[in-house]
Parts: C-alpha cells; structure tokens; sequence
C-alpha cells in the first residue's frame, strides 16, 4: 500500500515540475511576437537586436529544459 502511494505521489510531482515547461513556450512566444512587432515598427533597428532575441530565446527554453530534468529527476531518481 505504501509503495503504491509513493510512486503515485512521485507522478503527480513529475507532472507539476513538467507545468514549467508551459511557461517557457509561452516565453518563447511572447519573445518573438515581441521581436516581429518592434521589427515591424522599426526595420533598420531589426538586425541590432537579433541577438537579444536569442540571448532570450535561449534562456526561456533553458527553464524549460530544466524542469524536464527535475521532472525525470523525480520520476526515476
């Protein structure tokens, strides 16, 4: 009866800990609508900040990444 609890609870804390990985694809999103909309308002302002746009690109998903670990982490640690 115990074990059956423990590995019940492990799931539901994987699937809380994978909820981060949502919020990373809406940061993402937001990122790039962000970027179209200022390259729409200012076109030669565009290129500058590029590579914002993947410093941010790259952050957003790294959450992401992380809570897939922590959700494996829980799962199978």
């Amino acid at each position: 009866m115990d074990g059956n609890i423990v590995e019940g609870l492990k799931l539901v804390g994987a699937g809380l800990a994978a909820i981060g990985m949502n919020g990373a694809a809406i940061g993402v999103g937001r990122i790039f609508a962000s970027y179209i909309e200022a390259a729409m308002r200012n076109p030669s302002a565009a290129p500058s900040q590029t590579g914002n746009l993947f410093v941010g690109m790259a952050l957003a998903e790294a959450m992401g990444i992380f809570s897939l670990v922590i959700a494996m982490i829980i799962l199978f640690g």
